[in-house]
């Protein structure tokens, strides 16, 4: 039995998910109880810091340096403050803040998370592992998405095959067979879908002057009109189209891309409420069409987690496209919709320095090989 923190930022850039679980079994045979759960939202300059060089804002090294201890801070703050009121934990698995990502195209991919582990293992005096992404990059693998085998490991089912679908600021699935298949973790199979909320955050700040970074529960897209013309339009676009595995971010799927399709959309005329319907439209088009491009079969249940999860306006519109799927949360499947990919990096850790198990599913990033996901680093005595 070890209790692990798993610490989590992503696309969205919302703040720094704290998990923390207890961990008991081995390989694909754990038993996980979340005890504690937090998002600890960045300082608005640092957010605001983050956001720009996600953007493409250069810096010089020293302030490289800063940005990655000033991450590292903010999680290991995180890490210290959910353990109040709790058992302490042994282990710590920090995903990081990524800020840049580079799909393998002819060489090996490229992907950047700071909040380095070797500060936070300092600042907590744990172990802490971090860095996961480089193992699968350097076997050939995109990188992403990283946590499939945890899925397949808490989120099999027997009777029902099953998509996870994460609707952070980029989308990503992974599909599980039924786990009674013979040879069922060979069938597993996952991509990253194209933008989850990351275009509808934007627009809203960019509606609302900075005063609000996401439409609660979808509200004000459910009030609009999506423009299926400008959606078919998007979706030409050669992401969409590409054939697992693949991988994406902000980089593809970011402001620049979403001023390009303001753009298109000046011709229509569309109201605010329009405007975020149809942006909303393409997050569920684009899983749609990859559900019927590329899975094996359509699933029996659609798991949604992520800060998507919590917008019903989505959820309502998946629902109506994927009428042969029960599309719910994983809360119904018995794992925390919020806190999920922070229990997610929990585990991984936890395999990484406990269990000697692989963290990567090569079926789903494209490696070469299954391996080990992260670097250890211990606090100095």
């Amino acid at each position: 039995m070890t209790k692990v923190i798993g610490l989590m930022s992503g696309t969205s850039v919302d703040g720094i998910d704290a998990a923390l679980v207890e961990i008991r079994g081995r390989n694909l045979d754990l038993d996980v109880e979340l005890l504690a759960g937090e998002t600890y939202p960045y300082p608005d300059r640092l957010r605001a810091e983050i956001l720009a060089v996600c953007g493409g804002k250069p810096l010089s090294m020293e302030e490289f340096a800063a940005l990655d201890d000033a991450i590292a801070q903010q999680f290991a703050r995180a890490a210290r403050t959910i353990q109040q009121g709790s058992p302490p934990a042994q282990l710590i698995g920090s995903h990081g803040q990524t800020v840049f990502h580079r799909p393998p195209a002819g060489n090996l991919g490229y992907s950047l998370q700071l909040g380095r582990g070797e500060a936070i293992a300092q600042e907590t005096r744990l172990p802490v592992v971090s860095n996961f992404r480089a193992a699968d990059i350097a076997a050939g693998g995109q990188g992403a998405p990283l946590v499939s085998r945890v899925d397949a490991c808490l989120l099999a089912h027997p009777r029902k095959s099953r998509c996870v679908q994460n609707l952070g600021g980029i989308g990503n699935l992974t599909y599980l067979p039924l786990r009674n298949d013979n040879n069922w973790e060979t069938q597993i199979c996952g991509w990253d879908t194209g933008p989850g909320n990351v275009l509808l955050d934007l627009a809203i700040e960019q509606l609302t002057d900075g005063r609000q970074s996401y439409d609660d529960k979808g509200a004000r897209a459910a009030r609009g009109t999506a423009c299926q013309a400008l959606v078919s339009q998007w979706l030409q676009q050669d992401f969409f189209a590409q054939s697992p595995p693949k991988s994406t971010g902000r980089e593809q799927f970011g402001k620049a891309y979403l001023n390009q399709c303001w753009q298109d959309a000046t011709a229509y005329q569309l109201s605010d409420a329009d405007w975020l319907a149809t942006l909303s439209e393409l997050t569920i088009a684009s899983i749609v069409r990859s559900y019927r491009q590329f899975l094996p079969q359509m699933p029996d249940e659609v798991l949604l987690c992520g800060g998507g999860s919590r917008n019903l306006y989505l959820k309502q519109r998946l629902q109506a496209q994927l009428e042969s799927s029960a599309v719910m949360t994983t809360d119904e499947a018995g794992l925390n919709s919020d806190f999920k990919e922070a229990i997610a990096f929990a585990v991984l850790a936890y395999w990484r320095q406990q269990d000697g198990s692989p963290g990567n599913l090569p079926s789903v990033t494209g490696a070469k090989q299954p391996a080990l996901l992260g670097e250890i680093h211990s606090p100095i005595p």
